[in-house]
């Protein structure tokens, strides 16, 4: 539950999105429509064809694949307002350092920063579910339930990455994070094809990778697909990894934001 002083920080957000809303909402809307027709409606036709993996009996690849997508795109967001926004507040801009001269604390931006990113993923992920419906790829009804697991994934990256981002010193820690962290936990999450495909040595692999209890989630809300855990092993991990995020965040703003 945020603080007082965390909502205050909350509605600095909302306050500056007011002048910032039109950009970002064409992003929500152009990215999902790339995303379907390219890997749904093009690559989609191979493997309805059967010239790619089975996925699904009586789905087809665009279907099965709209839910992970709804997921890996919360990932994506999540990742980007915990990176970006977070090292600009510490080391370019330094916002954070003239927001602390009140009575704010760090703690108060950590937890205002996510609860705002919280907000922004429900709204990117509505988007998401509109235009997924609108191609025929997923229930509306449902897809509005998956953005709760979908939502949470992207929250738990964020939670985790301004976390890092708080320490960095230099932008370079950017290009590092996203082309060898957030592009593998993007590519290999299930969302593309079953981790089944992957080679035997590489599979186990793939199902530590947090994001995919993510995919899981929103496939079987969406489709009704059972999950390859219970349900409550995959939101426990998704649970833990925000868990982690929210404390070793609190813990790194305020190291580098003590007075």
């Amino acid at each position: 539950m945020p603080t007082p002083i965390a909502v205050r920080v909350l509605e600095g957000h909302v306050r500056a999105y007011r002048h910032t809303w039109r950009g970002t909402t064409v992003s929500a809307i152009v990215t999902p429509v790339f995303f379907l027709a390219a890997m749904g409606l093009g690559l989609g036709t191979l493997v309805d064809r059967g010239a790619g993996v089975e996925v699904a009996d009586d789905l087809t690849y665009l279907a099965w694949l709209a839910p992970g997508l709804l997921a890996v795109s919360a990932m994506q967001a999540g990742a980007g307002d915990g990176a970006f926004p977070v090292l600009a507040g510490m080391r370019w801009v330094r916002t954070y350092h003239s927001a602390i001269a009140t009575p704010v604390r760090p703690g108060d931006l950590m937890i205002g920063n996510l609860a705002w990113a919280a907000i922004r993923l429900v709204v990117i992920g509505a988007a998401f579910v509109a235009i997924a419906w609108v191609f025929g790829a997923m229930p509306l009804g449902r897809g509005l339930l998956a953005l709760g697991p979908a939502t949470l994934t992207g929250a738990a990256t964020t939670a985790v990455v301004s976390a890092f981002m708080a320490t960095r010193r230099h932008d370079m820690a950017l290009s590092g994070l996203f082309r060898f962290v957030i592009v593998p936990l993007f590519l290999f999450s299930g969302a593309f094809f079953p981790l089944s495909e992957l080679p035997a040595a590489a599979e186990p692999l793939g199902r530590i990778n947090p994001i995919w209890h993510g995919v899981e989630l929103t496939r079987a809300v969406t489709l009704g697909l059972p999950t390859t855990w219970s349900w409550g092993a995959h939101l426990a991990v998704l649970l833990v990894v925000l868990l982690a995020g929210v404390v070793w965040g609190l813990l790194s703003f305020a190291r580098v934001l003590r007075p």
